[in-house]
């Protein structure tokens, strides 16, 4: 930005020297010009006025001395050089003065100015001044080169003007990229500074106002999560109390495996919870930070939760690690929730058989959940939150499903739309799982 400024600050001084000096220096070249005209013609009308009537018959003619440089000279009707010094013999501007009117003009390289002599009403000789035409062509180029000079100074200093200008603009706009680059870098505190410069002062106070306002909307969201999830697990814990009373003192068959398959709910919905508040504190884990399990009981755990779902609806749900170690560790809680959101997303919308298929692809695991389907609409807009697809639900659960895979460091897309398959890839360290198992 400063480059910008003190360029058009620089090409608008050079505009308004160039508008100025040209003409300038025409005037002047005219006015030097003019003024030494004006001298030749005062020392020919001064030679005029003392020559007398009779040096045609012999009598001495007595003119005043010649301008400063230059020549003066007297001559006869026949343009000879009677007085004075000059050509010999008349040129045009002489013989044109002789008709009767004061002549200038230029001759051999001199400027002249000839005035008649008259008596009696006629013409009885002409006065010649004269000088050097380069002597005022170099006065011309001294002054041209003064307003040069003048005009180099005046740019200098519009340089300068601009570049303080330009530093005094810059340096407020400077420090709100500053402030933004913070913002963007996660310290929501950093406000703009105010500057001497009114429009600037608006931009950063505006800026500061709308910082302050997604400060206050990002603390309420965390502190709605943060209570959310404290509310939820205080009658889930209880909950859990309770299945796991009722599973003590009661021997009834029939009821202890619906209170076993009641209290692994509550298990994950609480896992879902945790999950759900990490999420909102940070927008990025550490595997070890989300707790890892092996490929092979990730899998194992999702058939076991999933398959009799799909099996009420006549599905089949088929889990295989192709070529993958099922000692690989993964974190357990976020990965299995991604799993989970795919799992029931082909169950309310797919068809068929739905298989989840883990790939090695050396530094990242691949997840891909497939079902018979096929998936309609924008893929682009599957993961955005609200968008349901036309289908039902609230449009939440891929939107989690990503924002879980990108606190993971890995990625969540639509690989294939039919049959409806989807991909979560997860960064798997293998040096630190080798640590792990040693």
């Amino acid at each position: 930005m400063r480059q910008r400024v003190v360029r058009v600050a620089l090409t608008a001084a050079l505009v308004a020297v160039v508008l100025l000096a040209v003409p300038l220096a025409l005037a002047i070249r005219s006015s030097l010009y003019a003024d030494q005209r004006d001298t030749l013609e005062r020392s020919a009308l001064a030679g005029a006025v003392r020559v007398s009537p009779d040096y045609a018959t012999g009598d001495p003619a007595e003119l005043p001395s010649p301008p400063a440089g230059g020549r003066l000279g007297l001559y006869d009707p026949q343009s000879r050089l009677r007085a004075g010094s000059g050509p010999r013999s008349g040129d045009a501007p002489v013989r044109r003065a002789l008709s009767g009117d004061a002549v200038r003009g230029d001759s051999g390289g001199d400027l002249v100015v000839t005035v008649p002599v008259s008596h009696a009403e006629k013409v009885i000789g002409v006065v010649r001044a004269s000088s050097a035409a380069a002597s005022v062509r170099d006065r011309v180029l001294v002054a041209w080169a003064v307003l040069l000079g003048v005009a180099a100074l005046a740019l200098a200093v519009a340089v300068v003007v601009a570049r303080r200008q330009a530093r005094a603009l810059a340096s407020p706009l400077e420090d709100l990229s500053r402030h933004c680059r913070a913002v963007t870098e996660g310290d929501l505190n950093a406000r703009a500074a105010p500057s001497s410069i009114g429009e600037i002062d608006q931009v950063a106070r505006t800026h500061n106002e709308m910082l302050h306002s997604l400060s206050e909307l990002l603390r309420h969201e965390s502190d709605f999560a943060a209570n959310a999830s404290h509310q939820l697990r205080t009658p889930l814990t209880g909950l859990q109390l309770a299945l796991e009373a009722g599973l003590a003192q009661d021997d009834d068959a029939r009821l202890r495996p619906v209170l076993t398959e009641a209290l692994a709910t509550t298990h994950r919905l609480h896992h879902t919870v945790e999950e759900v508040l990490r999420l909102s504190g940070a927008s990025k884990v550490s595997p070890s930070a989300a707790g890892q399990i092996a490929v092979g009981q990730l899998l194992r755990d999702a058939e076991e939760r999933w398959h009799g779902l799909f099996a009420r609806d006549g599905r089949r749900l088929e889990c295989a690690a192709r070529g993958t170690p099922s000692d690989v560790l993964v974190p357990g809680a976020p990965v299995s929730e991604v799993l989970g959101i795919l799992l029931d997303n082909a169950r309310v919308h797919g068809r068929g058989t739905v298989r989840v298929t883990v790939r090695d692809l050396d530094d990242a695991l691949a997840f891909d959940v497939s079902d018979e389907g096929a998936v309609a609409g924008e893929p682009a807009r599957l993961f955005d939150r609200g968008h349901t697809g036309g289908g039902p639900g609230a449009g939440i659960g891929l939107a989690l499903a990503r924002d879980l895979a990108v606190s993971l460091g890995g990625r969540i897309s639509l690989a294939r739309a039919c049959p409806a398959t989807f991909t979560l890839l997860i960064p798997v360290d293998r040096d630190e799982a080798q640590e792990s198992s040693g």
